[in-house]
């Protein structure tokens, strides 16, 4: 089955006083799982049977058997997105010296980090007993109901339960997006949530016009919330058609992804995701089913183009432009072998790429760069351009004894499994931060090796980084069209940060990891005054968030979320219209 789950948690209200569901009687539970056909089950923690003690509230039962299979499967992502008490944040946003340590599984979302209670093995060693047989399992930041949702009146009723019960509610897509796995982690008691699993289906229109709109058609493929990037790509490969999204192949694609911007190894001609969307289906805090387009309900539409997951509504069906077919494209992928991965090796290509980002972007490159695994591609240029383009690069990669290859596709889903050939182990916890930098710092010589210099220093330290080419450069949009920060129109690079931390670290060990990203993306923040992060990708902890993360369309966000959510039915950290420390959602954060 497909995994996208849309986790309908219930949390805190702006004018509904927030309860724990502990504290709502079984009936009234029971009269809502009526309702909604029966689909109203337990949150339970991910390797819950692995465990003889449990914490309070914990359902579910030990069994050797299924402890068995959990431990199997501990660092499957496929297996983990179609669990409901499991997080993973499949990105790119996870470096470590080879890709195959390139993860975006953060873990700590199953527990709540401020008290380090949750219900974790040893990613390294899953079989390891010292992580279950003396130690509690606890509800962490699962929450403890889940509706598995089939239809829109599932939703308006898990809406209709929340305002009058005051159980707060949140969203929950494929759980693989962080903007989207922020939306309903949060301390036990504190909500209910909601899954979009059985929202599976892929329809193509060649000549699309969206509801009420005399506009041009484009050809689109409309997918219910339920459908994960890889599904789409296998769809568009087998019916010869181009679906342009992000390399995380288990990402729904209707969530957090194109909520939140949506990025790409093609994003610098092709655009991001908000720039793809026609149309959305949307159940909004009202109860109500809205269609969301250029011509009706434009301001919701508007918001949920980069506003993030989790805030407006929830998304039941999407239509996004695919691109002709086939797309041809050149790749280079480099990778320092374990022999050579030294730092020297290393602090060059940082050197390298940071001198010439400026220069890639412009000819139209785009890419993902880790310490030692690297992949960049360009739809733009021949064979022959492409070589003259990244000759530097090249030129470099021979004289350091690092392998490179060339690469020619015709279609999107090979480029892709090109991206993500290494394998991904899962299961880490992980803080993050990021910065958009744009052209402007890197056209005098002296700021491309100041920006090499704050990454040096950072790898120096055995921190994490790496630097993507997926901002949309050189696509022409049209200003103002979508919500996300306009930072990204004029970035070179999303530049990330990691620090992780071992599953049995305390919380203290935590606060150090995300202080250790914060401090090494301080640089970037100094050198890009009043600049821009990317939300679903960025610092836990951001400072000056709403600047950070929706620049000037803040204010116009939070109105429109007063608009659709005067109740402050959804509530997620760091969300337009977030309210604050004091409430269950922010209660395990650090």
């Amino acid at each position: 089955m497909l995994r996208t789950t849309l986790s309908l948690a219930v949390l805190s209200a702006w004018s509904v006083i927030a309860r724990s569901p502990y504290d709502i009687p079984k009936v009234e539970w029971d009269a809502l799982n009526s309702t909604v056909g029966g689909r109203l089950a337990r949150g339970t923690p991910f390797s819950r049977a692995c465990f003889s003690i449990v914490g309070a509230n914990v359902t579910g039962a030990q069994s050797k058997d299924e402890c068995a299979v959990i431990q199997g499967v501990y660092g499957s992502e496929s297996h983990r997105v179609s669990k409901f008490g499991s997080a993973i944040e499949v990105s790119d946003t996870y470096m470590n010296t080879t890709r195959a340590d390139a993860t975006g599984a953060k873990t700590q979302w199953e527990t709540c980090q401020k008290t380090n209670e949750g219900c974790l093995l040893n990613p390294s060693s899953p079989t390891d007993t010292n992580a279950f047989s003396s130690r509690t399992c606890h509800q962490g930041g699962i929450s403890p109901y889940y509706i598995a949702v089939q239809t829109a009146e599932d939703v308006s009723s898990a809406f209709a339960f929340s305002k009058r019960t005051g159980v707060p509610l949140v969203i929950k897509n494929s759980g693989v997006s962080r903007q989207m796995t922020r939306l309903y982690w949060a301390q036990p008691g504190s909500g209910y949530s909601g899954v979009t699993q059985n929202l599976k289906y892929i329809e193509h229109s060649a000549a699309f016009v969206p509801e009420g709109c005399n506009a041009p058609s484009a050809p689109v493929l409309t997918f219910g919330a339920g459908q994960d990037m890889g599904s789409l790509y296998e769809f568009a490969e087998q019916n010869n058609m181009t679906f342009i999204g992000g390399s995380g192949t288990t990402v729904g694609a209707a969530g957090g992804w194109v909520q939140g911007g949506g990025h790409s190894i093609l994003s610098n001609k092709y655009g991001m995701g908000v720039d793809r969307v026609r149309q959305f289906r949307v159940v909004t805090p009202d109860g109500a089913l809205r269609v969301a387009n250029a011509c009706q309900n434009t301001e919701l539409f508007w918001a949920l183009r980069g506003g993030g997951g989790g805030t407006f509504g929830v998304v039941m069906e999407a239509s996004i432009e695919i691109v002709p077919h086939p797309v041809p494209t050149i790749a280079l992928q480099w990778e320092i072998s374990a022999s050579l991965g030294n730092i020297t090796a290393i602090l060059g290509l940082i050197t390298n790429v940071a001198s010439n980002s400026d220069k890639w972007v412009r000819d139209g490159w785009g890419g993902y760069i880790y310490p030692t695994y690297s992949v960049v591609a360009n739809p733009s240029l021949n064979a022959e351009q492409a070589r003259d383009s990244l000759k530097d690069l090249t030129d470099f990669l021979t004289r350091s004894g690092i392998k490179y290859r060339w690469y020619e596709f015709s279609t999107f889903k090979p480029l892709l499994e090109t991206i993500v050939a290494a394998p991904i182990p899962i299961g880490v916890n992980a803080a993050i931060a990021s910065r958009l930098v744009p052209a402007s710092k890197f056209l005098p010589a002296v700021k491309p090796l100041t920006i090499a210099q704050t990454l040096e220093t950072f790898a120096l330290a055995a921190g994490k980084f790496a630097f993507f080419l997926t901002s949309p450069y050189n696509y022409n949009a049209t200003e103002g069209e979508t919500s996300i920060t306009p930072a990204w129109r004029d970035a070179i690079w999303h530049a990330v940060v990691l620090a992780d931390w071992a599953y049995d670290g305390s919380a203290t060990t935590a606060k150090l990891a995300y202080t250790q990203v914060g401090l090494a993306i301080a640089p970037l923040r100094l050198l890009t005054p009043g600049g821009s992060s990317y939300q679903n990708e960025g610092d836990v902890y951001e400072p000056s968030w709403e600047t950070s993360f929706w620049g000037p369309n803040y204010n116009r966000l939070l109105g429109i979320k007063q608009k659709y959510d005067p109740d402050g039915l959804l509530d997620c950290w760091h969300c337009v219209g977030w309210k604050g420390r004091n409430t269950p959602i922010a209660s395990c954060y650090l």
